[in-house]
């Protein structure tokens, strides 16, 4: 019988497997073009659909055991809210197998380095390497905001139509001042792109220049994993984590209902729902 450590190794070897001997060089210079020029773009053609499945699985039972309320406001971005649950880094380590695995994958970090034109490197800052965000109740949302590190790869678990919100929006280019963030400037400086998600995508985002949020949730459920990592100027920039310590604090409860856990898998995990493979925001972009 093979044991979870045996399946989780086994994932990581059909992604790495994936990587190498599925994706053409072409597809990733597309993906670096687009990525050097929106700070944005769609991935999902880095996973193939086995290894998105047992990835969505695994979310969905530590969403369901380990979740708890986040909200808050945060003057370092502006006053912008954050209203989700989410499971912390040091809880997925503990309990989760796969994801782990798959965020120290050296072939996973050698794709996104080529589509980023520069080293991928692990977070050196372990809270920001990954965890998980859940937005299910109506007005749920992760404002606008940066991230103290390079780069951010997310895996699109659950997405609601987008009448329902739960897209991405973001503005290339900009630059955080946490003691005038000033985004009001960012928005009439630079264009906001708007970016459809569906389930089984994957995006990655140059976090630190772009400013970013999740437009809120009126239905639906929106379920993530983000990998957070970095580059080598991170490694040598004096950072802060006033946003990200006080976000994923030790809460004080856990949260009260459970998440709808795995039963979403039948109807969320077909085959034909899992492509993500546009590789630009697209016509979606307002100003």
């Amino acid at each position: 019988m093979i044991d979870e450590s045996e399946r989780a190794d086994g994932v990581v070897d059909a992604l790495e497997h994936h990587l190498v001997n599925e994706i053409a060089p072409l597809r990733l210079q597309r993906a670096r073009s687009a990525f050097l020029t929106q700070g944005f773009v769609k991935t999902g053609f880095l996973a193939p659909h086995d290894v998105k499945k047992l990835i969505a699985e695994e979310t969905e039972s530590l969403i369901g055991r380990h979740a708890v309320r986040r909200e808050g406001e945060f003057a370092e971005t502006g006053g912008t809210p954050r209203r989700m649950h989410n499971v912390r880094r040091a809880e997925i380590a503990e309990h989760g197998r796969i994801l782990p695995r798959v965020y120290s994958s050296t072939g996973l970090r050698e794709s996104l380095s080529a589509i980023a034109g520069e080293d991928v490197l692990a977070c050196p800052y372990p809270p920001e390497q990954f965890v998980i965000t859940e937005l299910a109740q109506s007005g749920d949302t992760h404002g606008w905001h940066w991230d103290d590190y390079s780069f951010a790869l997310v895996w699109v678990i659950d997405c609601p139509p987008l009448e329902q919100g739960g897209f991405v929006q973001c503005v290339p280019r900009t630059e955080w001042d946490k003691e005038n963030p000033q985004l009001h400037r960012s928005f009439v400086s630079r264009p906001i792109h708007s970016v459809e998600l569906r389930p089984g995508d994957l995006y990655f985002l140059r976090s630190d220049t772009t400013l970013h949020r999740v437009y809120p949730v009126t239905g639906g459920r929106r379920l993530i994993v983000n990998m957070g990592y970095a580059a080598r100027r991170d490694l040598v920039k004096p950072l802060s984590h006033e946003t990200m310590d006080a976000l994923w604090a030790e809460p004080e409860r856990a949260r009260d209902t459970p998440s709808r856990g795995t039963e979403q898998e039948s109807s969320q995990w077909r085959r034909a729902s899992c492509g993500g493979t546009s590789e630009s925001p697209g016509s979606s972009s307002t100003t």
